[in-house]
């Protein structure tokens, strides 16, 4: 029965992926002009396969988005703020 117990707690281990991992980029985004873009810049975000949250503020006009790696990359979080009508870059 330990055998099984053991053999089923690996598999598990080893079935997530290891190389996946949470990460988080903070985004320029000046063209927002008013208090109520944020909302359609965190929307736009939110609906990209991977994003676990976004925080979007009008000042400073940035996003701080956290992700999972394996699913998006930070080129198609800009590319999303940009087809909102809000282009945005990589903060460094």
């Amino acid at each position: 029965m330990k055998k099984i117990v053991a053999l089923l707690a690996l598999t598990v281990a080893l079935s997530a992926p290891a190389w996946a991992a949470t990460k988080t980029v903070t985004l320029s985004v000046p063209s927002m002009t008013c208090a109520t873009c944020p909302i359609t810049v965190k929307v736009a975000l939110s609906k990209v396969e991977g994003v676990i949250d976004a925080q979007v503020t009008w000042d400073p006009k940035e996003a701080v988005v956290t992700y999972d790696d394996t699913m998006t990359t930070p080129a198609d979080l800009t590319r999303a703020t940009e087809n909102a009508g809000y282009p945005s870059t990589i903060k460094e």
